[in-house]
């Protein structure tokens, strides 16, 4: 997994870090970028308490339909930034947005971990070509 600093952020992802990431569509337009990638990625976003951007972690690809969530980096990245809320995207190649089964559960086990040391997930974005899907549109977060 990559660690991106602000300013790695604003180069590979063209967001300004003071920018708020407070609406789906701030939140889509950062994570645009995944919708077309040819395998599947996940990026977290950390936000301080203003919902500002303090980085990203972006993780290397498992395959063409598979990633590997580190839990244990997310939550340190977490810590290390002082991170009040965090969002995680990931990308569906085969360019349908609708999460799977793992993807919940991931979700939810990713979501209950941050709780535990007081950082929120706020949104787990599904991005294709065939739209985007959103946990917390769904209910699920």
């Amino acid at each position: 997994m990559d660690l991106l600093r602000p300013a790695d952020a604003v180069t590979q992802w063209h967001f300004r870090p003071e920018r708020r990431l407070e609406s789906r569509a701030a939140a889509e337009a950062l994570f645009a970028p995944l919708a077309m990638a040819a395998e599947e990625h996940l990026v977290i976003a950390y936000l301080d308490p203003d919902w500002r951007l303090l980085g990203l972690r972006h993780a290397h690809p498992g395959g063409a339909d598979a990633i590997r969530v580190d839990t244990r980096a997310i939550m340190g990245d977490a810590l290390a930034f002082g991170a009040a809320a965090a969002i995680m995207a990931h990308n569906h190649p085969s360019g349908d947005p609708t999460p799977s089964r793992a993807d919940r559960r991931t979700t939810a086990q990713l979501a209950r971990a941050l709780a535990t040391i007081d950082v929120r997930l706020i949104e787990h974005l599904v991005l294709a070509r065939g739209g985007t899907a959103s946990f917390r549109d769904l209910g699920w977060l």
